[in-house]
């Protein structure tokens, strides 16, 4: 058993959907054993998979995580270093009855974290046990160890299964030798990309592949524009098909077109819902409140049935299962499968996405080319705000007479030529405005009015 100097478990670590704090000050190895204690004592656990990214903190917080666990009696499969999808494939396949992935996702890299699951790969989160396990994990003052604990650690792999669960989703024959440039920004895609790329007849660029929890390159946050900068330059340089470039844990993925544009998720989302629905004709496919019209209207036109969701990977995940949906994806670049767990991946896309440039034999600039003429959105613009709720007030009375109102997720009004999302951040005093209209024009009259009202 391994014996910790301090314990540091700051309760602010843990947040809506995960845990995540700075290594060591507001986290450290002490803490990830309560936190691995704890949550096998509030869903004791027979089986559970812990798998880690390549953070530099990392293999001693997912070393002290299994600990925890293991010293509750339930035995732990150690993945090692892996992407946060494997955990979830591993828990789903194999018929765990839970899984933590010890990874910082995107943030800095100073952080550490966790991404915590139940059975069926289940999120935990605020709602769904999360505030139970840091209430129990502050209680917990040291490391108990029972004799056996260390016994009951075993290596698992999952690698063979989940490249070939992965693959299932395309038909290999129809890929296109297509040049492809690839930024892994040091994180988990540089690992968990190369047996997969293998199997495949493209010609990849790799930059970036090297996993350095350091990110001596970029930070591994593609959302950021400055975080792009390198792929949209390359992909120009390279004169490639497209450019593809993943966060951190690389559970998400984000495409530069041809002529270096940004693809912006909505736009993703319905060109892989077209790529499903031509698989599994009438599927559900779920969206994001925040989403640009492009998506249910091209789930419709596909013949799909476009279902509309909150925010965040638990209330998807959930209404996943409900609906039986075959696909989700969410504006934030998370793109989530019925036939992976139900769970996001970051490689299923970017698989997809060969697929249906290759099939379609056009540019991905062409394919893309009837949105961008059709759908005039603003991306998420983020306003701190003194008090959410007044705010939220004042514009539903704002803008009542002008369409429907509705809630969601925060504030939603939809009109004739324009409609808008206006949510609260889950972590800070922040706004979250997405805006789409008919026309350009339109969009950026409305932009400024409702953001002006924001900020009145």
């Amino acid at each position: 058993m391994h014996k910790y100097d301090r314990a540091v478990l700051d309760p602010k670590v843990f947040k809506a959907y995960d845990v995540r704090g700075i290594h060591p000050d507001e986290l450290d190895e002490e803490g990830g054993y309560a936190i691995g204690r704890a949550f096998a004592d509030r869903f004791a656990p027979k089986r559970v998979a812990v798998g880690r990214d390549m953070r530099s903190s990392s293999a001693s917080m997912s070393q002290a995580v299994m600990s925890g666990v293991a010293d509750s009696g339930a035995g732990v499969l150690d993945l090692g270093l892996v992407g946060t999808e494997m955990v979830y494939f591993a828990v789903g396949s194999l018929g765990l009855d839970g899984g933590i992935a010890v990874t910082a996702s995107h943030n800095p890299k100073e952080y550490t974290g966790m991404k915590i699951v139940r059975e069926g790969a289940l999120p935990v989160g605020g709602e769904s046990g999360l505030l139970e396990i840091r209430d129990r994990a502050l209680t917990i003052a040291a490391p108990s160890s029972g004799q056996d604990a260390e016994r009951r650690i075993e290596p698992y792999d999952i690698w063979p299964a989940y490249v070939d669960r992965v693959l299932s989703f395309v038909d290999v024959g129809q890929i296109q030798p297509l040049r492809v440039v690839m930024d892994a920004a040091n994180g988990m895609g540089g690992a968990m990309l190369p047996p997969v790329l293998e199997r495949l007849p493209i010609d990849a660029k790799r930059y970036f592949f090297e996993p350095d929890g350091t990110f001596p390159n970029h930070e591994p946050n593609p959302l950021l524009p400055e975080n792009r900068e390198f792929i949209v330059g390359k992909t120009l340089e390279e004169r490639a098909d497209l450019g593809v470039a993943f966060d951190g844990d690389a559970d998400r993925c984000f495409f530069v077109d041809d002529t270096g544009e940004f693809v912006p998720g909505d736009f993703a989302t319905a060109l892989l819902a077209e790529s499903i629905l031509e698989k599994e004709p009438g599927a559900k496919i779920i969206y994001d409140i925040r989403a640009s019209w492009a998506v249910p209207e091209t789930i419709e036109r596909a013949g799909g049935i476009p279902v509309v969701s909150r925010v965040g990977h638990a209330f998807i995940k959930h209404l996943m299962r409900k609906e039986g949906a075959a696909f989700a994806g969410e504006v934030s670049g998370h793109y989530y499968f019925r036939d992976f767990s139900q769970a996001d991946s970051g490689t299923i896309p970017f698989l997809l996405m060969l697929e249906l440039v290759s099939k379609k034999g056009r540019r991905l600039s062409e394919i893309l080319r009837p949105f961008r003429e059709r759908y005039f959105i603003t991306g998420e613009l983020n306003t701190p705000v003194a008090d959410v709720d007044e705010v939220l007030q004042r514009l539903e009375r704002h803008y009542e007479e002008e369409g429907t109102v509705s809630h969601l997720d925060g504030v939603s009004v939809d009109a004739e030529d324009w409609h808008m999302n206006v949510r609260p951040s889950n972590t800070e005093p922040l706004l979250r405005l997405n805006l789409e209209a008919r026309t350009r024009e339109l969009m950026e009259r409305k932009r400024d009015e409702v953001l002006a009202e924001i900020r009145a």
